[in-house]
């Protein structure tokens, strides 16, 4: 018995002394379940929305405020014109538009009534339907407060506008977050994996102390990978036009190149995974727990980001995957140019450089 003990305790010293083992049995669930309870939500909240308001009248300043004073919405002022909202949509600012017509407090209060239009951003088909029933929910209050304080039959028309999606197709969404989430796993994954296999075996160290410079070694293993990746694009593309009928709107020269771009990034991320494992099991933990979760939870594919917490809105900007799903669902559903997703694009442009830079800095540490 006093010998089954001492084993015991030998484990829990093992446990102590590795300290990547204590992360993972003590810190990870700590970490999966704070992000999994705050962000695995179907509620939308702080969504950004925009009025065109012709009538600028005390009742629909009252709707406004209102509208902004729920938690569900967050006004960001008036568009002035239909091309203004438009825009705002292209810009990925507002999810919602509300249009109220000229005379709406006139014409709220007599024996016409009135309507209202609620535009909503379809790309997302979940999210535009909660946004117009929450909207539509708050106008109903809005109609019942005024019953309270006079007698009159008012009567507000709800109208709604899908934009990018009319049919409400869950395919428009799940398209290039599916993109992002193939293109970082495969890359990221393989690449390290493959890096980490040829230490195991002995070979790297060979081709490290070899005439052939660090960044060419790197190159040389991520070119195959960047050939495949450029496969799964293309085959991912026609699959969602021919198959899943998502059309690209956008220009496919942009869409493509954003992709390689991103393909680069998770290359390069591989590489500098592979750089600070020694082996393929902890390559690979790192690939899947480090990129999958981050990917499904933090990127706005599965889960608003607007939902979560300031900390993990934080951080949900560190997320390649994040940036990559905006310029996607930019360029492939809504169709706007460069000028649109500019700011996204140098900021993977920025994180591709950065992995790279510390992958080579990584390989010349080894050589020295």
């Amino acid at each position: 018995m006093k010998q089954f003990i001492n084993f015991i305790k030998k484990e829990f010293i093992h446990i102590i002394r590795d300290k990547r083992t204590l992360f993972i049995l003590i810190a990870m669930p700590m970490m999966q379940i704070l992000i999994f309870g705050f962000a695995l939500t179907n509620e939308v909240k702080n969504t950004h929305f925009a009025v065109i308001d012709l009538s600028k009248d005390e009742v629909s300043k009252k709707l406004i405020s209102q509208m902004n004073a729920s938690s569900y919405f967050e006004y960001v002022g008036d568009a002035g014109s239909y091309k203004q909202l438009e825009s705002s949509f292209r810009k990925g600012k507002i999810r919602l538009g509300v249009i109220i017509p000229e005379n709406f407090g006139k014409n709220f209060q007599g024996q016409m009534g009135t309507t209202i239009q609620f535009i909503a951003d379809a790309s997302d088909p979940n999210v535009a339907n909660t946004l117009v029933n929450y909207a539509t929910a708050i106008v109903g209050d809005f109609e019942k407060s005024a019953y309270s304080t006079r007698s009159m039959p008012f009567s507000i028309t709800t109208e709604t506008r899908m934009m990018y999606n009319p049919q409400l197709k869950g395919a428009y969404n799940f398209v290039p977050g599916v993109m992002a989430m193939v293109l970082l796993l495969v890359c990221t994954m393989m690449t390290a994996l493959t890096v980490v296999r040829e230490k195991e075996l002995g070979t790297m160290e060979i081709m490290l102390v070899s005439p052939v410079k660090p960044i060419r070694v790197i190159i040389a293993k991520a070119i195959p990978y960047l050939i495949v990746s450029f496969f799964n694009i293309t085959s991912i593309l026609l699959l969602s036009t021919f198959v899943l009928d998502v059309p690209i709107k956008g220009n496919i020269v942009l869409l493509f190149s954003e992709s390689i771009l991103f393909t680069i990034l998770a290359l390069s991320l591989g590489l500098l995974i592979s750089s600070t494992t020694d082996s393929q099991q902890t390559a690979m933990f790192i690939s899947l727990v480090g990129m999958f979760l981050p990917t499904i939870m933090l990127s706005g594919f599965m889960f608003p980001i607007e939902n979560m917490p300031l900390p993990l809105r934080i951080i949900s900007n560190i997320v390649p995957a994040k940036w990559y799903f905006i310029i996607v669902r930019s360029v492939m559903i809504k169709g706007v140019g460069l000028k649109y997703v500019w700011k996204e694009t140098l900021i993977l442009i920025g994180m591709s450089c950065f992995f790279m830079m510390m992958a080579i800095k990584k390989f010349k540490l080894r050589l020295g």
